[in-house]
């Protein structure tokens, strides 16, 4: 039934905003005529590999600039996050703040490597340095949103990060799917990204 309704929510969405897409793609092109996607791989469900898909919002280099950032780290654990990073671009901060991004990842929905809601998925090299306990998130295929997105996002610590995705997986019902998506949508038009 979940992938049912992730199938379903993903098609309606991608039809509905697809002028959208093409709105944002010209906005990331104009702005550096770089790359409109960015595409990484990501872990997935049981340690799967995928590629997923976001429209990008940094520079076309930020992959190769990010080891000259480390330093900056605001994040515990083994994610990387910075607030104001400095790779990312002028269409990019609007994009991250109301989370439009996101938007291609309804395509990984589609193809069934991510469900709307779940634990965000991690890199590799993130998924290298989990304990043992963390690794359980995995268990769960992956999702656009989750309680981490509508919580605080980056102003939470790593470790409580990964018991809101333990506490999701654990008490997972459709009725709190629905609570997330609202909150999700919520987010988005307040623009409470970063």
């Amino acid at each position: 039934m979940k992938r049912t309704f992730d199938v379903f929510f993903s098609f309606s969405v991608i039809v509905l905003v697809s002028p959208l897409f093409i709105i944002i793609a010209i906005a990331i092109w104009f702005n550096d005529r770089g790359p409109v996607f960015f595409i990484q791989e990501r872990v997935g469900l049981n340690g799967r590999c995928f590629r997923i898909f976001k429209f990008r919002t940094m520079v076309a280099n930020a992959e190769a600039l990010k080891v000259s950032l480390l330093g900056l780290n605001e994040q515990t654990g083994p994610v990387f996050k910075i607030k104001n990073d400095p790779r990312v671009t002028r269409v990019g901060r609007f994009l991250r703040k109301t989370s439009l991004d996101e938007l291609p990842q309804f395509y990984n929905v589609i193809r069934g490597e991510m469900s709307i809601v779940g634990p965000r998925p991690p890199i590799s090299s993130e998924v290298e340095m989990y304990k043992l306990w963390q690794k359980r998130r995995l268990t769960m295929k992956p999702g656009i949103t989750c309680t981490w997105q509508v919580s605080g996002r980056n102003n939470i610590p790593f470790n409580q990060w990964m018991k809101l995705d333990l506490d999701y997986i654990d008490n997972w019902s459709f009725t709190w799917d629905a609570v997330l998506i609202i909150k999700t949508i919520k987010a988005i038009f307040i623009g409470s990204g970063n």
